[in-house]
């Protein structure tokens, strides 16, 4: 996806993800971030949008430390304010994101084609998994467009699999996982060699694997985020699942 098309996809999903929050309530709870609270979740993600934007108009050369978790729940506006707060900060970095200059020099933390590409992209699919947990308080599930989806899940797979403090331990070593999206044809394998994770696309689908796990792109990217189980999103799993496990225990992507 192009950066342009990253930026519009984040617009899109703070947007519902802000009016999903208003319809739940801020007191509703927060099912797969248990025990958070949905103004816990409007916190949480208006930080984010705000120390991400840091990243480009402040062009620092290392990523810029942030307070604990604990901390930013207690920050942010007060209730009364809350979505109003969460509103501006999303709308801020969408606005920096789409003005800024395609050559800006800024650090990031796992490989794009630029910068500027990356946070795109981060924060489109960071806002877009956290509106499904906004979706979760009122007990519905998105729908995400299926390009986007695979964009996720390979952002997830081949960026967030690859980083060091999300790795499964020497037990899932010599197994190898696909995962199949059924509607765009999008492929990837995963190998786990001396506890480290080795993801690769699998652009052609036909190697042998362990235990391969597929489903539309929608539902798998929710699925490979923990945000739903795999009836609900519609996923199959066939084979050996131990990889798999080790995935879902290890790459739980979080603050700090």
């Amino acid at each position: 996806m192009e950066i342009a098309e990253h930026v519009n996809a984040l617009r899109r999903e703070g947007e519902w993800l802000a009016d999903a929050a208003e319809r739940a309530g801020l007191a509703a709870t927060v099912p797969p971030c248990a025990p958070w609270q949905v103004k816990d979740l409007l916190r949480h993600t208006g930080y984010v949008h705000r120390w991400a934007a840091r990243h480009i108009t402040e062009c620092p050369d290392q990523i810029i430390d942030g307070p604990s978790e604990e901390e930013i729940l207690r920050g942010g506006a007060d209730d009364a304010g809350l979505l109003a707060w969460f509103r501006d900060g999303h709308a801020a970095l969408a606005q920096t994101l789409a003005t800024a200059d395609p050559a800006v020099a800024c650090a990031t933390f796992m490989p794009a084609p630029s910068p500027l590409a990356f946070w795109a992209r981060r924060q489109a699919h960071e806002t877009a998994i956290h509106r499904a947990d906004a979706d979760s308080a009122v007990g519905t599930m998105p729908e995400y467009e299926a390009d986007f989806a695979a964009d996720g899940i390979d952002e997830l797979i081949m960026g967030f699999g690859r980083r060091r403090k999300y790795q499964p331990g020497s037990n899932a070593d010599d197994v190898r996982l696909r995962v199949l999206v059924t509607d765009t044809g999008d492929a990837w394998l995963v190998e786990a060699h001396e506890g480290r994770l080795q993801p690769r696309r699998d652009a052609g689908g036909q190697e042998e694997a362990g235990c391969t796990v597929s489903g539309p792109a929608s539902g798998l990217y929710l699925y490979l985020w923990n945000r739903a189980d795999a009836a609900r999103a519609g996923v199959t799993v066939a084979g050996d699942p131990g990889l798999l496990s080790a995935w879902q225990s290890s790459v739980r992507v979080r603050w700090g």
